[in-house]
Parts: structure tokens; C-alpha cells; sequence
């Protein structure tokens, strides 16, 4: 995700130079090898000084140490974003780390992405047509906000702002949870003794439903812990369907199964036009 808004501010020429930083030197080399970023920094502090930006994309566990390690180096007026999946504690870390400064900094979530990683997976045009969640506090710069609602709009976003609370409710239901059943269902079929040959036969609903379980382990593991609450009313409420839906298999209930597909193949439908899935 990083690496895209590097790629989209490039490709717009909304910044005349970017300083990069990661943990794992490769990934650092390679960025700079792509021409995503003209300087690796050694670290989090001195990647950000003299910035007037700086984006955090890292996974939302390390976001207290990574805040608290640049707080000292910001530039007065510098603005501070990130790309977390889960806003209520990144917003807890960054007031508590930042200060004075965390009213220069706006809690962001682009609602984009795929199950690419790294440098390589970088996309200029990733953040096209999406949505990114804006949760402001009310500490929050009217200035700072408005220039970084601006950044992503030059990008192609739309701006959605909503309560941290909120967001991670919603993202829940819609983001958080579809993760962790693709990849529950890839590690139940992996733990089987005929794992290979049921995989051999996978076709594209099963590929297409479990693609994200190619995501980042570190980071979902981050949003799913930090999420867990939001995640687990979510987590139980699947559960009690999955459960009402073998009550109707095994008793035979033609109309209830009826019903409810019809009213998940509506549902899906709307979201995109009448677009069939397999």
C-alpha cells in the first residue's frame, strides 16, 4: 500500500522527492531500484526529516513505536497520515505519542489493495474510484485535514469521514471478517490428509474467494487483534447463520435455503449492476 501512494504521487507529480523506510533493507534497495523512492533512510527519524508529508504504512501493531520514534524529527507544520486498517487505536497511539502534533495528524483508511505485497505490487492507479475513510478528531487541524482530504482526491479517491468506532464496526462486517474466512478455509483444506488433490480441483470460486488469504499474515495479524471486539460480534453472528444453515440441510428446508440464497445472490448483485459470479 505503500508503495502505490508513492507510485500515485509520483505518476501525478504531487512531490518533488520521497524518503522511504523499512524494517527489511531488500525492500528498501528495491524501492529505490523502481524508482518509487529516491532515498532509503536508515530509519523511521530520519526518514522524516525536512518532510512535510509523512504516510504510515505499516502494519497497525508496530504504529505506537513507529509514532513515537519520529515524533522528535517532525518539521513544525509537517502533516501525519496513515493507511491503517483499524482507526480507533491508531488514533489512541498517535495522541499519545504525538502531542501537540497530532493535531496535524489525520487517520486515513483507503479502502484498496489487493493480496500483493511490497515494492512489486506497487499500482500508480490503485486508489482510482475508491473510497478512503477519513476519522478526524476533534483535535484535528480544519488546514491539516483538508490538505491531506486534497492529497487523496488527486489520487481519484473519494473521501468518506466517519468516528474511528464506527469505521472499525463497519470494516468488521465488510473487510476484517471476509479476511479471516479465507483464510480459515484455506487452513482447514491445508490441514487435511487429501489437501493436495481437494486443491487440485479448485476453480475460480474458490480462487476467487480465497485470494486474499494470500495476503500478509503480519498485518492481518495486527487488524484481526486489534479489531478483535468489532471482529468477534461479526465472528458470532456468521457462526449462528452457518449454524441455521445446517439445521436447514440437515432437516431438508427447501424454502428457508431458497430464501436465503436469493436474498444473498440480490444482495451481491446491487453492489456492482447484474453482474453474475461462478
Amino acid at each position: 500500500m505503500g508503495a502505490s501512494v508513492a507510485a500515485a504521487l509520483r505518476r501525478r507529480g504531487l512531490t518533488s522527492s520521497i524518503v522511504g523506510y523499512d524494517r527489511d533493507r531488500g525492500v528498501c534497495a528495491r524501492a529505490v531500484e523502481l524508482g518509487l523512492v529516491d532515498e532509503a533512510a536508515p530509519g523511521p527519524a530520519q526518514a522524516v526529516r525536512g518532510a512535510d508529508l509523512v504516510v504510515l504504512a505499516a502494519p497497525v501493531g508496530a504504529m505506537p513505536e513507529l509514532l513515537k520514534a519520529i515524533v522528535a524529527q517532525l518539521e513544525p507544520g509537517a502533516l501525519v497520515t496513515d493507511l491503517g486498517s483499524t482507526k480507533s487505536d491508531v488514533m489512541a497511539a498517535a495522541r499519545d505519542a504525538l502531542g501537540p502534533a497530532f493535531a496535524r495528524f489525520v487517520a486515513a483508511h483507503p479502502i484498496a489493495g489487493s493480496e500483493r505485497s511490497g515494492p512489486d505490487g506497487a499500482d500508480p492507479d490503485l486508489f482510482e474510484d475508491c473510497t478512503v475513510v477519513i476519522t478526524a478528531a476533534r483535535e484535528t487541524s480544519a488546514g491539516a485535514l483538508a490538505r491531506v482530504e486534497a492529497l487523496w482526491r488527486s489520487c481519484g479517491a473519494r473521501i468518506a469521514r466517519m468516528e474511528a468506532g464506527d469505521h472499525d464496526r463497519l470494516l468488521a462486517s465488510v473487510s476484517h471478517l471476509p479476511h479471516v474466512l479465507a483464510f480459515a478455509l484455506v487452513a482447514q483444506i491445508a490441514g487435511e490428509p487429501d489437501a493436495q488433490r481437494k486443491l487440485s480441483f479448485a476453480g475460480p470460486g474458490f480462487r476467487d474467494f480465497t485470494r486474499i488469504a494470500a495476503s500478509s499474515p503480519v498485518m492481518w495479524l495486527d487488524i484481526v487483534l486489534a479489531n478483535r471486539a468489532a471482529l468477534g460480534q461479526e465472528l458470532r453472528a456468521l457462526i449462528a447463520m452457518l449454524q441455521r444453515i445446517d439445521r436447514a440441510l440437515e432437516a431438508g428446508d427447501v424454502r428457508w435455503l431458497q430464501q436465503m440464497l436469493e436474498l444473498a445472490s440480490r444482495t451481491r448483485r446491487s453492489i456492482d449492476g447484474d453482474r453474475h459470479e461462478q
